[in-house]
């Protein structure tokens, strides 16, 4: 794994053996992210990555500029694996809370302009998970909420849902973006 651009572009991650995570590929990252340059003017992002596993997303997000990024897992060994990833690189406009997306969607009361989700494939209630997010206002108006998810699966009922887009076994879908 590495980071793809910015002030850390090129630079490995070398996240720790044993992890429960899926972590989302270099190709998915730098796909994702040439969908989010045409929206985003990183320099004034807050972020908030849920299911964060190694926080890549969110590291790549402050590599390009970020102003700020809260990652948020349940586990305790990635949550240690994410500060350590963050200290590592000298990053300091980064949080990370040991929670589950569930409890920290209830308990927020910060809005963000770019929300990951990247759940467990297997999940359950991953659709509820979107409808609170966007209900309990985590996501700002201008926001843009991307969940990473099995191809089989499809939120396309979903109030703002934007589009999707796949990558073999995997997909990236949209929300809240004017198309």
């Amino acid at each position: 794994m590495r980071i793809i651009s910015g002030k850390f572009g090129g630079r490995p991650i070398h996240p720790p053996r044993g992890l429960p995570v899926r972590p989302t590929t270099d190709k998915m990252r730098e796909a994702l992210f040439n969908i989010l340059q045409a929206y985003l003017e990183w320099e004034q992002v807050q972020v908030l990555e849920l299911f964060c596993g190694t926080a890549a997303v969110s590291l790549e997000c402050i590599s390009r500029g970020a102003a700020g990024v809260c990652c948020v897992d349940q586990d305790r060994r990635c949550v240690a694996a994410a500060r350590k990833m963050f200290q590592q690189f000298g990053v300091n406009n980064a949080r990370v809370v040991q929670r589950r997306a569930e409890v920290f969607i209830k308990q927020c009361d910060e809005a963000f302009d770019f929300i990951f989700m990247d759940p467990p494939y297997q999940l359950a209630g991953q659709a509820a998970l979107i409808e609170a997010i966007l209900e309990r206002g985590l996501l700002l108006p201008e926001g843009i909420l991307v969940v990473e998810h099995t191809a089989h699966l499809s939120f396309e009922g979903l109030p703002a849902y934007s589009f999707s887009r796949n990558y073999g076994s995997s997909s990236f879908s949209f929300f809240n973006i004017a198309t």
